[in-house]
C-alpha cells in the first residue's frame, strides 16, 4: 500500500525495477564545428554592460540622511581602473573616457574570448 514503507503500484501490485541503461559520454568538449555552431546562434544576444567607478558600504543610518549635494567616497583611487561587467560578470577593467557628451571606457585588460563565454 501507500502508507507501509514498501515499493508496489496505487493498487497494491508488485513493480518491477529495472536500472536504467544510459549512453556512454566522455567528458570531452563537442566538436569544434558543433561548438561554432551552438555559439552562432547566440552572438545576437543583446547583454546588459555595466561599468562600475566603484563602491562604498554605508549604514541604512547613513543612506536615510543623504541629501541634494551629499558626496559619498568609492574604494578606488581617482585614475585607477574600473570594472566592465557582463550580465553581473566582470570580462574587463578600463579606463574612463569621455566621448563627445558621453562616457565612456577605454579597455586596458580583458578575459580571453573562453573566459567570457564561461561569465555568460
Amino acid at each position: 500500500g501507500m502508507g507501509d514503507g514498501g515499493a508496489g503500484a496505487v493498487g497494491g501490485d508488485p513493480v518491477t525495477v529495472q536500472p536504467v541503461a544510459f549512453p556512454s559520454f566522455d567528458n570531452h568538449l563537442p566538436a569544434a564545428g558543433m561548438l561554432n555552431g551552438n555559439l552562432d546562434l547566440l552572438l545576437d544576444v543583446q547583454l546588459n554592460l555595466t561599468v562600475e567607478l566603484g563602491r562604498s558600504e554605508l549604514s541604512i543610518k547613513d543612506v536615510l540622511e543623504l541629501t541634494r549635494g551629499s558626496v559619498i567616497e568609492l574604494n578606488r583611487v581617482a585614475g585607477e581602473a574600473v570594472d566592465l561587467f557582463a550580465n553581473g560578470k566582470m570580462i574587463a577593467k578600463g579606463e574612463v573616457v569621455v566621448i563627445e557628451d558621453n562616457f565612456g571606457l577605454r579597455i586596458t585588460s580583458i578575459v580571453s574570448p573562453a573566459e567570457r563565454i564561461k561569465a555568460l
